[in-house]
């Protein structure tokens, strides 16, 4: 059994194919660039790019009984479909909690609209899937490395919303038990931190993890739009803002889809901090 990884060079995807080759299972992963991938030895890297079909080619899915699919910009359909027709018949799916739309604010998200197509791309093809709906990525609060390493305070807005952030690894793991175990076809399993925080204990986390204070600014929503209008683009801007200010009065919950398939709890946001010690600090 060979089981295919896609977006396999990312924080997900290198620590899925760890996972999987400590588990003895055969990768074939996925590289826009596969000579830079630089993954386990034993892995068999194939070169393509999922967002251009014609870089598809035929011998990538020969011998491939499982997929990890990951949420490429566009191409999730065209992949999926020539997948299926290779005889690939189990997808494990990495989506958004966005993707289920159970606030008002989703509907209609740029999140929520490209993750509910990738979901669908694979349950119109076949039964045999799994879908994990990760919530708010930790590695997000990468965003604040530069601050930080710099000495300076980290600006935010809505400091009080609360949002329970996932460690990578947890998707990872998550995602490994899938792909690996029988009895998860047609199971949607929403996955989130351990613990719900504000911004401010956010920031604390990390201060903990390296043992500094971190100072801390809150911004109005303006500035920051103004502050990151040059890198994200507007739609995600206004997603995000939504998002924080919902979450002040109420508080992400802590779903149990990591529990569910792992046996275990989440890692903390100081775990995943510590981890990531080396981006928020100079040296």
């Amino acid at each position: 059994m060979t089981i295919l990884v896609t977006g396999a060079t990312g924080a997900v995807g290198r620590t899925l194919i760890s996972a999987l080759v400590s588990a003895g299972a055969q990768v074939r992963a996925v590289s826009r660039k596969p000579r830079e991938a630089e993954l386990p030895d034993g892995v068999e890297v194939v070169g393509a790019d999922l967002t251009v079909p014609s870089t598809l080619t035929a011998d990538l899915f020969d011998g491939v009984d499982r997929m990890f699919v990951f949420p490429v910009d566009r191409g999730v359909a065209e992949v999926v479909a020539a997948a299926t027709a290779a005889g690939v018949h189990r997808f494990v799916v990495m989506s958004s909690l966005a993707a289920a739309g159970e606030f008002p604010r989703d509907i209609g998200s740029a999140s929520h609209t490209h993750h509910l197509a990738v979901e669908q791309a694979v349950t119109a093809r076949t039964d045999d899937w799994t879908i994990l709906r990760p919530g708010t990525f930790a590695t997000n609060l990468l965003s604040w490395a530069w601050p930080i390493k710099a000495g300076m305070p980290v600006r935010v807005p809505y400091p009080h919303s609360a949002q329970a952030p996932i460690h990578e690894a947890d998707i990872a793991d998550a995602a490994a038990v899938a792909l690996l175990r029988d009895g998860h076809e047609g199971q949607i399993y929403p996955l989130t931190g351990p613990q719900s925080l504000t911004r401010i204990d956010q920031v604390a986390a990390i201060g903990a993890a390296i043992g500094r204070d971190i100072p801390l600014e809150e911004i109005t929503p303006a500035e920051f739009r103004a502050d990151v209008a040059r890198f994200i683009p507007e739609d995600i801007i206004a997603m995000l803002l939504h998002y924080w200010s919902d979450t002040v009065t109420e508080p992400d919950l802590v779903r149990p889809g990591v529990r569910d398939l792992t046996g275990r709890p989440g890692r903390t946001l100081e775990q995943w901090a510590r981890d990531h010690r080396a981006d928020f600090t100079a040296t």
